[in-house]
């Protein structure tokens, strides 16, 4: 439980750091007028972010399924 707790604090920081970046890429690719390199870092960024906001864990999944029960 400890290691799965573990895994999943590691995997967010992970996508934390991957949005920062692709935010300071969306922001040099703007101040650029890179209009598709930005189009495709907005995709990239909104992509990242949907994944942080799902549950990663799947015992957290069953539970939360319990509580709608």
């Amino acid at each position: 439980m400890i290691a799965q707790h573990y895994n999943s604090i590691h995997v967010e920081n992970n996508l934390l750091k991957q949005i920062k970046i692709k935010e300071n890429q969306l922001k040099i690719a703007q101040e650029s007028n890179m209009v598709y390199v930005t189009e495709a870092l907005q995709n990239q960024l909104l992509k990242l972010q949907g994944q942080l906001s799902e549950p990663q864990d799947s015992e957290f999944q069953a539970l939360m399924s319990l509580l709608d029960d």
